[in-house]
């Protein structure tokens, strides 16, 4: 748009009259989030509390503009291509939208770095998984929050480095992108109210995503409970005892895509829970792409 029309259409935000305001603001709302930096200079000089409000519906309506097409994207991409970290991100910015997701890179970079200098090509993957789950959960204390788990925080990357605490969902994704990060061949499982972690035969890995047959799966870690391990029997026996079938469903990795569903799924189910219902229809929208 050019600057001599934003400006006209920008200072027409004071316009007293609805329909005027209406027309301003479908205007304004066709275009995208480069606009925002002249809306923000208006709210400052505003001094109309009415005329500040509409402005700040416009600016979140171009931000989450901007977030859904970001994750309309992400999901686009060629299964198995997606990164699980860029996903992980996409749906932060629903309430970040400012985030910058090299500021989280760099975090996740020193944390594989730091327990990078504790391994070496001799030992074996449970040996890594055990070094990692000590990393993570004894020397940095993450963990699933049990004293408020129904704050939407628990929800985004951002907050849970920050917190060291998240949802079972979160918490799993988290857990999946930092072992990646050392090499592990890494999967989300769907297990039922919180997803597993599954560590796959190396040579069977890059067949995961959209694999028709089962997966070797050598164990499972929840982390959930502090990266308990468990193997495949144990997960068959809860899932027969609670009646979960088809338990392939259930004990199965599964795509990337599945896993930031659930995890804007949660994050649904946590604003619900906190009674922010006017954050619902737009995250329902965002699980329309899926």
């Amino acid at each position: 748009m050019e600057q001599e029309r934003l400006n006209a259409l920008v200072t027409l935000l004071d316009d007293p009259d609805k329909t005027v305001f209406e027309m301003v603001e479908q205007e304004l709302l066709k275009e995208d989030e480069a606009i925002i930096p002249a809306l923000e200079k208006k709210w400052e000089q505003s001094f109309d509390e009415n005329s500040q409000s509409r402005i700040e519906n416009i600016i979140q309506s171009l931000q989450f503009k901007k977030t859904y097409s970001g994750l309309k994207n992400w999901i686009a991409q060629t299964p198995g291509t997606q990164d699980l970290f860029e996903g992980f991100c996409a749906v932060d910015k629903f309430q970040y939208p400012d985030l910058n997701p090299l500021t989280l890179t760099l975090k996740i970079e020193n944390l594989r770095k730091s327990i990078w200098l504790d391994l070496n090509n001799s030992l074996t993957l449970l040996e890594k998984t055990t070094i990692l789950n000590h990393f993570i959960f004894n020397l940095n204390g993450y963990s699933v929050n049990l004293s408020n788990p129904d704050s939407p925080q628990n929800c985004f990357l951002n907050q849970l480095l920050e917190t060291k605490h998240g949802s079972p969902v979160s918490m799993s994704i988290f857990y999946t992108i930092i072992a990646r990060a050392i090499e592990l061949p890494a999967y989300l499982v769907d297990f039922p109210k919180n997803p597993l972690v599954a560590i796959v035969d190396a040579e069977l890995a890059q067949k995961v995503h959209g694999a028709t047959r089962e997966t070797e799966v050598l164990f499972y870690i929840n982390p959930s409970n502090k990266g308990a391990i468990t193997s495949r029997k144990e997960i068959d026996y809860h899932l027969k005892r609670n009646d979960y079938k088809p338990i392939e469903e259930f004990a199965e990795p599964k795509p990337d895509v599945l896993f930031i569903k659930r995890q804007v799924e949660s994050m649904l189910e946590a604003y619900e829970s906190v009674g922010y219902t006017e954050k619902k229809e737009k995250i329902k929208q965002l699980l329309s792409l899926f």
